[in-house]
């Protein structure tokens, strides 16, 4: 475990972050339907984070992931130092920090990254990491797929744009479990920096310890846990695809001196090889160019890997510049 050099404190402001009901999204009812994408495209737009509630995930197996990565993380040094992989893209990785061989501010936290799909990768330890985290990957990414195609249509696209045209049958999937202890002096580390997401779409599930706090009108904002929920995010390709409407946020977690507080996130992304830029139904000649290059996934993962996590330095890297 790593020192950070800056701390934060929690952020006074609180404020309703928008809540997706899963159920209606899915509807049949196509008024109920119509209402959960219009809710949808406004928290995109507002926010770039909402809960999930009523998304078909049994909590039994929310608390079991959770309780896989906890054994995980409880493993020896030793143990979970086999795991240790050095580039982005090695399919299993424990670690600390961000990217510690370059980032100038450590991080308070232990991380695990796994590949999920295309191909399913697991630990072979703790034993019961590989069955709970392959059907959780499963029942996440038929929730992921779902939010997407609503995403899809609140652009004005077809439903099954994103999949089709960024390879969704193909796409990444990547679980991240986070271990952020208790910190002697909270007030001067952090669990990590602020920072937005590569891909398309973030689930992260929480155990009851608050600490994420997300960037809103200017403040920072706690988002506290809710039980048997999803707290969703869009990452920087939505933004890309969709040409600046939808803006990847910054979110950043901040550590306390008592509790143990223990996040997995399950991110989506196109697949390595698809090339992702402005949709061509949302750019125009006059006033509306396109804001982004197109890039291959595979190749801006690597990029934002290269670099210290800093803000959306990556996405800058991509973006058209107006001379």
């Amino acid at each position: 475990m790593v020192n950070c050099g800056s701390g934060a404190s929690f952020a006074d402001t609180k404020e309703s972050i928008p809540v997706l009901d899963f159920s209606l999204l899915t509807s049949t009812d196509p008024h109920e339907r119509s209402k959960a994408i219009l809710e949808l495209a406004k928290a995109c737009q507002d926010w770039g984070f909402f809960i999930v509630t009523n998304h078909e995930v049994p909590e039994s197996m929310m608390k079991g992931i959770t309780a896989a990565c906890r054994e995980f993380f409880e493993l020896t040094e030793e143990e979970k130092g086999e795991f240790g992989g050095k580039h982005v893209l090695d399919p299993i990785r424990y670690g600390t920090s961000f990217n510690a061989s370059i980032d100038k501010v450590l991080c308070w936290r232990d991380y695990l990254k796994v590949f999920q799909h295309p191909e399913f990768h697991s630990p072979n330890n703790p034993p019961s990491f590989r069955e709970i985290s392959l059907e959780y990957g499963k029942r996440v990414r038929k929730v992921a797929k779902d939010i997407l195609r609503g995403i899809s249509e609140s652009l004005g696209l077809e439903d099954n744009y994103i999949e089709n045209a960024l390879n969704l049958e193909n796409g990444f999937q990547l679980l991240t479990a986070n271990l952020y202890p208790p910190c002697p002096q909270p007030e001067l580390a952090m669990g990590f920096l602020a920072h937005s997401d590569h891909g398309l779409l973030t689930l992260l599930i929480q155990n009851e310890i608050s600490g994420l706090q997300v960037h809103h009108n200017g403040k920072w904002v706690n988002i506290d846990p809710i039980p048997n929920s999803f707290l969703a995010n869009i990452g920087d390709h939505v933004e890309i695809l969709s040409n600046g409407k939808y803006q990847s946020v910054l979110h950043r977690a901040v550590v306390n001196n008592r509790d143990v507080r223990i996040s997995i996130a399950m991110q989506h992304a196109p697949a390595w090889d698809a090339v992702v830029s402005p949709a061509s139904e949302l750019v125009g000649e006059e006033g509306n160019p396109p804001a982004f290059r197109g890039m291959e996934y595979k190749e801006y993962l690597e990029l934002n890997q290269s670099n210290v996590l800093d803000r959306k330095s990556c996405l800058e890297r991509v973006r058209n510049r107006v001379i």
